[in-house]
């Protein structure tokens, strides 16, 4: 490179931000690389000699029980997400927003393009990213294509129709995943917001860059240079590296000191940034007035783009989660770190147990050289006629070193559990037994749900949601057209993992054995499992029960009809006894009265009959009186009896009242 590169205002630039990515890579480098790259060969089943366990080591077998504990891990959350399809987030309107659009056109319209630009396949693969490395981390494009579309057009004057071609531009957001090698940021950072600026490394094709070059998107280079091609940086570890026409080429998205930006020339550049070390000192001269720019460089040389955050909110086309949280930093814990030391175990043990069969299953021969034919090659196979000189029971004898222990698989099966253990997967082979209701399970799966609960919360949070934001607010800038600009919030359409699923499932289908056919609560439980479920025709089956769930008004009105009907009877029945009731009441007072007016009556009576045939004189007077008397007695004795009478039809009329 001339010295006119170096003193060019690009150069000043290009030293800025590689000074400080030279510094993170070294960071990251001695603190993760190394382990990365175990990673990545036990997840993808690649030997190497550093992952040796012994220097006697001969078995090169990488065992599969991490590959299936990432696999598990990462199935989950992918059914987590997108158990739904390509519905894997809902939209939800600001309560005091005034002026509001369609949610459910925008919603549809974003799922469209998602689905167009496979954001689905891109969101998985960095899961598994995630999984193997402890980080997945994403980058955000934008970009315009052209479609073509095959289309007609009639010919008036000739009375044909010409059939060709249709060109249709379209702004497209995307999503790349971004391996961790190929990632830098700023180690004082937990979060890529928090971070003085993050950049991606990478090898690029060349054709790529011309074409940025010719569309204005990047400044002309004319000459590259070679380029020195480092493995560490290819997405895979391979035998060999293709070295032709590819370029490296660092995108930075961070904070850069303005007057970088906006000098014209170095005089003003150095002039400025003396003026700064006066005022703020030398350390923190080159960290005053800071903005989000875009900085693109290509072999760590040359300047290809250099300008202010062209994005309405000024945010980072960056977005990342923890698999894993740990606390108070921005790289995570994955599945391979958690499962490395069982893995390393049982390979230890597996490569043991091999190298033991060597010796033990395949015959060796003890030969006497001296008594063998001159220049005679000796080797063991079937039919093969063996010429000695001498008796061949006496000049060749087979033997084997010891017997294997079969210990070694039951102690790598055991190490296969903790390895299970420890990356919170499930393996169907150790499930307890369930029983009718299911409740086996619950202990086995209730720690697996959890674990994977909490991956999923990290990754909604800080990758699925901020994605979607970003990507809403790239087509509200750049396609308002199809977009308005509103203020929506994202939240993820799904929150349960195909094990959680399916043990949900369960429990719903024990609820359905203890209700009845016709209890009101059987169709929303039916509704709960169809939601929860992966038929193909599920929606149409949730919108076929919930209008069989809303009443029929023809039938609604027959029900209100026939309960009218059952209200005004039970008000006849109720008035009819009301009056059978009050008649009761009526006779029982009549009788009351008959039976007060009987002692007057009776005394009426005995006084009439005391008066009769008693004749003249003194005589008649005397039994006159003793008629009354005997009279008085047993009118007593009555009084007595209709007084009880009467206190017996009190207490009947009583009861009846």
């Amino acid at each position: 490179m001339d010295e006119q590169l170096y003193d060019s205002r690009d150069s000043q630039i290009t030293n800025w931000v590689m000074s400080r990515c030279e510094d993170w890579r070294n960071q990251r480098d001695q603190n993760y690389l190394e382990d990365w790259k175990s990673y990545e060969r036990l997840w993808r089943g690649i030997w190497a000699g550093e992952d040796r366990t012994r220097d006697s080591e001969r078995s090169k077998i990488v065992t599969p029980a991490l590959q299936q504990a990432i696999e598990t891990s990462v199935a989950e959350i992918e059914e987590a997400v997108f158990g739904r399809g390509e519905k894997f987030f809902d939209i939800v309107d600001d309560l005091r927003d005034q002026n509001r659009v369609d949610i459910e056109q925008v919603k549809n319209q974003m799922y469209e393009d998602f689905k167009k630009e496979k954001i689905r396949k891109a969101v998985s693969d960095t899961i598994v990213l995630g999984a193997v490395y402890g980080t997945g981390i994403g980058e955000i494009t934008i970009s315009e294509k052209t479609e073509l579309a095959p289309a007609s057009r009639p010919i008036v004057e000739m009375g044909m129709t010409a059939v060709g071609v249709e060109e249709r531009n379209r702004f497209v957001v995307g999503l790349k995943p971004v391996n961790p090698k190929n990632f830098l940021i700023d180690p004082n950072a937990t979060s890529v917001e928090e971070a003085l600026g993050c950049a991606i490394e990478e090898y690029v094709s060349l054709h790529s860059v011309v074409a940025g070059m010719e569309s204005g998107v990047y400044k002309k280079v004319t000459n590259f240079g070679p380029v020195s091609v480092e493995s560490d940086l290819e997405p895979t570890q391979e035998l060999v590296e293709y070295q032709q026409d590819k370029v490296l080429l660092l995108r930075y998205y961070g904070l850069v000191p303005k007057f970088l930006l906006d000098s014209e020339n170095t005089e003003e550049i150095v002039k400025i940034f003396q003026e700064k070390t006066t005022e703020f000192g030398s350390d923190a001269a080159s960290y005053t007035e800071l903005v989000e720019a875009i900085i693109v460089i290509a072999n760590d040389q040359y300047l290809l783009k250099a300008e202010q955050s062209p994005y309405m909110m000024k945010d980072r086309p960056i977005v990342a989660f923890q698999y894993d949280s740990m606390p108070n930093r921005f790289w995570g814990r994955g599945i391979a770190e958690k499962g490395f030391n069982c893995q390393k175990a049982i390979d230890a043990q597996i490569r043991a147990h091999l190298d033991s069969l060597a010796l033990t299953t395949v015959p060796m021969m003890g030969i006497d050289a001296t008594r063998l034919p001159r220049g005679s090659k000796f080797e063991v196979r079937p039919g093969k006629t063996i010429l000695t000189n001498g008796n061949p029971n006496e000049v060749l004898q087979a033997f084997k070193f010891g017997v294997t222990d079969p210990g070694n698989l039951q102690t790598a099966g055991e190490f296969m559990r903790m390895l299970l253990m420890a990356t919170g997967t499930v393996d169907s082979a150790q499930l307890p037994a369930v029983g009718a209701d299911g409740g086996g399970l619950n202990p086995a799966l209730s720690a697996i749900i959890k674990k994977n609960k909490r991956t999923l919360v990290n990754f909604q949070e800080q990758f699925l949601i901020p994605f979607v934001t970003k990507s809403a607010y790239r087509f509200m800038q750049f396609d308002p057209d199809r977009y308005p600009a509103q203020d929506f919030d994202f939240v993820p359409a799904s929150n349960l993992g195909i094990v959680a699923r399916e043990y949900e499932q369960m429990q719903f289908m024990n609820l359905l054995k203890t209700l009845g056919p016709d209890s009101p609560v059987v169709p929303m439980v039916l509704k709960a499992i169809m939601e929860n479920s992966s038929l193909n025709n599920r929606e149409e089956m949730i919108q076929q029960l919930g209008q069989m769930m809303q009443p029929n008004p023809q039938q609604q009105q027959a029900q209100q009809t026939a309960l009218q009907l059952q209200l005004q009877k039970a008000q006849l029945e109720v008035a009819d006894l009301q009056a059978d009731v009050q008649l009761k009441q009526a006779k029982a007072q009549n009788e009351a009265i008959d039976a007060q007016l009987k002692p007057a009556e009776l005394q009426a009576n005995i006084a009439a009959s005391a008066s009769k045939y008693l004749g003249n004189g003194v005589n008649a007077t005397d039994e006159f009186e003793r008629r009354v008397k005997v009279a008085n007695l047993a009118l007593k004795e009555k009084d007595i009896d209709t007084k009880k009478e009467i206190a017996n039809l009190q207490v009947v009329a009583a009861r009846q009242s």
